[in-house]
Parts: structure tokens; sequence; C-alpha cells
């Protein structure tokens, strides 16, 4: 098998083409075809729109001049066909019609009276004769936009009709533009719109080859064949994992968590929801927050895992963190069931030590001939048998309990611990989970008998009551007390006063687990005294399991 690699470089794949090739060919084709089209249209309709423009022009300078007061009067008094060209030639509206072509910069100014004879033309042989093109729509009264031929050549040529001030129509103005004035114009506007049309397709090569840049960055270079088999390995490498793993992106966002993680973390969220909104414990929501290489053991619900993160950084960049989860559940059960199995153990050795030195004391009773006394201490041994050594053990009918305490009164005495049943212990019933039961009631003892052990003379006395379905256990202990500030804290997770040991993830579980216990049955564990030099008095606990118990009778 492969070694497994965070190496996300590209790897080549000979005859392939690149994804910023393939990115910047498809927008250059793109940008070319839109601008082809886009420019094109514009070009193939430019020079129509320019004849337009200039007809409109000229029918502008026409209509100017025909609405010239001066115009009106002296062109009202110039009518029928004789009329001396000589005059007109050096007359007022040759000169204004002359300026008016210079000012403006069109081809001609022509000013015709009603017959449709010139009386300003730029060729002064031409005044006095009739004009070249066809007048009649114009001398109908209406503006004439077209492009014809007269004698100065083909142009673009705008007319409107002169009235006097009684509204009689007295003649017309017409004013031309040459069209190859226009054909120049229409060349320059062609020249300009390739020009920004090849602006416009270098700007966007330019940006084409930036974005396939940025596109390769933010892919780490991995192409699309690349980014399909990734998501398709990490998609079954993931889901196969007999861990969990939890990842979150720079912005706090989960990006990606596998079933395993959904499940050991009680985990329902989508992906893309904020880390606050995901329902972690605040120990997970620390640990996932800052990077911690070293397990750390967690509670979820009645769940013992194991977490780790650490962060993930690739070329520079800060991709997040990920979140490893273990499992701790079974381990801890393991363990449990592991010290019972010790407890019954040390029970049997401290019992047949017993065995033994009371067949010692008969043996030697009856080697020395000492009949009666013999039979008197036999008779005392089997008057107490099947008795445990814990009074009051027989008030606790559930078979589990009664075992498990009678063991561990058996080990609390040879750690010098004497364990007692208190007075009001009465256990009716069989329990509906042993396992969580005997987890509350081994981890408080065992938190007990190490206290009194740290001192003269421990004592360690427990009370199991049971009431319906619930069963409420009291526990109280001679040892220094809860040395914390706060005395709660000492339900917190990783939170011990002894040594680390070799428990992965860290010690302080015992007591978390079983308040979690506690309260998935919708119970509690809690300090009714925190005990030490502050009270003076006795540390003591007391859980309560509802429904826990079938309820039942003493047999």
């Amino acid at each position: 098998m492969p070694r497994a690699t965070n190496d996300t470089r590209p790897v080549h794949r000979p005859g392939r083409v690149s994804l910023v090739a393939q990115v910047l060919l498809l927008q250059i084709v793109v940008l070319v075809v839109s601008l082809a089209v886009g420019f094109g249209w514009h070009i193939s309709k430019l020079d129509d729109d320019m004849r337009t423009e200039h007809a409109e022009r000229a029918l502008a300078v026409s209509r100017a001049v025909a609405g010239d007061p001066d115009v009106r009067r002296i062109l009202g008094t110039l009518q029928g066909r004789e009329l001396d060209a000589a005059t007109l030639a050096s007359g007022v509206l040759q000169r204004e019609a002359v300026d008016i072509a210079q000012r403006t910069g069109v081809l001609f100014v022509v000013i015709a009276n009603a017959d449709g004879i010139r009386v300003a033309h730029p060729d002064p042989d031409e005044i006095g004769e009739h004009v070249s093109t066809d007048p009649s729509q114009v001398l109908d009264g209406e503006d004439v936009i077209n492009i014809d031929r007269g004698t100065l050549g083909e142009s673009v040529r705008g007319k409107a009709p002169v009235r006097d001030d009684q509204g009689r129509l007295i003649g017309f103005v017409s004013t031309g533009i040459s069209t190859q004035r226009v054909a120049d114009a229409t060349h320059r506007d062609i020249v300009v719109t390739i020009g920004l049309a090849t602006a416009a397709l270098a700007i966007g090569v330019v940006g084409s080859v930036l974005i396939a840049r940025r596109w390769r960055r933010l892919t780490l270079g991995l192409e699309p064949d690349d980014l399909v088999d990734l998501v398709g390995e990490q998609r079954a490498v993931l889901h196969s994992l007999a861990d969990g793993v939890l990842a979150i992106d720079e912005r706090g966002r989960l990006r990606l968590i596998n079933d395993r993680a959904r499940e050991l973390l009680d985990v329902d969220a989508p992906v893309d929801t904020g880390v606050d909104d995901l329902g972690l414990t605040s120990r997970i929501r620390r640990v996932l927050q800052t990077p911690h290489h070293e397990p750390i053991a967690a509670t979820v619900g009645d769940r013992v895992v194991v977490v780790s993160s650490h962060r993930v950084d690739a070329d520079g960049r800060d991709l997040g963190m990920v979140l490893s989860v273990i499992d701790r559940t079974d381990i801890e059960n393991l363990t449990r069931e592991l010290d019972a199995v010790r407890i019954m153990s040390e029970a049997l050795r401290a019992q047949r030590h017993e065995t033994a030195n009371r067949f010692h004391v008969l043996a030697g009773l009856l080697r020395q001939g000492d009949i009666d006394e013999a039979v008197a201490y036999l008779a005392e041994v089997t008057g107490s048998a099947g008795r445990s050594g814990l009074a009051g053990l027989e008030n606790i009918a559930e078979p589990h309990l009664h075992a498990f305490l009678d063991a561990k009164a058996v080990l609390a005495r040879e750690r010098g611990v004497a364990l007692t049943l208190g007075p009001q212990t009465w256990v009716a019933g069989t329990l509906r989970s042993s396992v969580a039961a005997t987890t509350v009631v081994g981890n408080l003892l065992d938190n007990a008998v190490d206290a009194a052990a740290t001192g003269p003379a421990g004592a360690v006395e427990v009370e199991l009551l049971t009431d319906g379905a619930t069963l409420w256990v009291t526990v109280a202990d001679t040892g220094d007390g809860i040395a914390f500030e706060d005395p709660d804290d000492v339900f917190a997770e990783g939170v011990s006063s002894k040594g680390g040991g070799s428990a992965p993830g860290g010690r302080g579980m015992g007591l978390a687990l079983a308040r979690q216990i506690c309260q998935r049955y919708g119970g509690d564990v809690r300090i009714a005294d925190p005990g030490g030099p502050r009270t003076s008095s006795r540390t003591v606990f007391v859980a309560d399991l509802p429904d826990a118990m079938t309820e039942g009778d003493l047999t």
C-alpha cells in the first residue's frame, strides 16, 4: 500500500491541457466571439447611422438659415424666374450662405425661391439657374433628407422650406455634406471601434489570466480530475475510519465531518454551520479552538471520548482546524469490568486466607484433643456461613449491587478503610442497567476510599435506598474534603487531585461520567457536604438514578 501523504502538488499527466490553459482559452474564445458579434453589428450599422447623422445635421443648418428673419425678408423680394444673377452674386444672401457653409464645414448652402431659382450658391455661375434636383417635395412645405448628386457632386442633403410672416412658402434652403466626408467619418469611427474592441480583448485576456491564476491558487494547483479523485478518495477514507474526524475552516464554519464523528459528538448540523451552533461541549470547543496534540478526555452524553486537534496550513495559508475523536467508552467499561474482576479476586483471596486460618484453628484443637472446643468453634463458623462481613448487606436484594458492595468492602478493608452500610439501606427490585448503576456507585466509592485512605482510621459509609423505580445513593468519607474553591469544580472533565497516570486522555473523568449517567436518567450527582476544615465534617455525595430499578419486594 502507498504511504499516506499531505502533498497536494499537481500531478503532471501527459497529453492533458491544464486548468489554467483551459480557462484562458475558453474565456478568450468567449471574448472574441462576443466582441465580434457586438462590434460587428455596430460596424455594419455605422455607415447608415453616419449618413443619417450627417443628414440630420444638414437639415438643422437648413432650418437655421430658413428661420433667419433677414433671409425671409430678402427672399420674399426675389421671386420669379427672371432675376439679375450678377446682383444676386454680390448680394446679402450669397455672402451669408457662403459664410454659413464655411463656419459649419458643410459642402454647400443653397437658397432658392418659390420657383426653384437659385439666389445663393457656392458657384456664382449657378446663381439665377434652376436647381439641379427635384424641389417639388420641399416646395410642398415638407422637410427633405436624401442623398443626391448635383452640380457639386454626391452629397447628403437636408432641405427646409422658407415661409414669410404670413406663412406663404417663398422658397427653400438646401444644405449638403459631401458623401466622401461621411465616408471619412465612418472610416474614423470604424478605426476607433476596432481599437476599442482590441483594447477590450486585451483587458479580457489579462483578466482571464489573472482569474486562471487565482483559480489555481484556490485549488492549490489541482486540476479538475485531481479534485474529483481527491474528493472521492477523501469520502471513501473518511467514512471508513473507525475514529471521528471533524474539520472547520479559518472562519469557524463546519467544512467536513464523517459519520463516526457525528455519532460520537452527537452532531446533526449540516456542513457550513458555525462552531457555536454545533452543540459541542465547552471542553471539546476549547480543544477545537486551540490546537491540542496530546489527547484529552471529554464526556458527551454517556460516552467518554478522547479528542485532539491540529491546525492545517498549505502554502502559507491557514485552512482551519481538524479534530480527531476516539471513543473511550468501551475502554472505560472494560476498565470497570476488570476492576470488578480484580475486586472479586481480592475478595476471594482474603476469604481464602480467612478460611485457611479457621481450618488451622480447627486442626489445632483436634490435634490437642479439645473436642468440645472444636465442636463449639465449628458451630460458630457454620452459624456465620453465608453471611457477609458487611453488616446490613442482607437489606440489598439486588444481586449485582449485593456482590459489588461485598467485594468493595473487602478491597476497602485491605486499604485500611472501613466500609459500612448506612442504617437506612434498603434496595428492592432489580437494576434495569447494572453497568450504569455500578459505574455511578463504583466511582463514588472509589473516590471516597481514595480520600479516606490518606488518613488514619479512614471510614466510608454508603447508603442505598430505593423509592419506587428511583435508586438513591449516598456516600460519605472521612477524608480531607474537597480542596477546590468551588466544590462543583470536582465534576469538571479532566479535574483531579490525583496524578495523570497512564489513562488515555488523562484522569478526572470518574465523577464527570457519574454525573453524565445520572443526568441521562433524569437525575444528578450533588455535593451535600464538601467536608474538610471548612465544615469539620465528612464529605458527602448524593446521587439519584430515576427509573433505574424495576420495582419489586425483598425476598
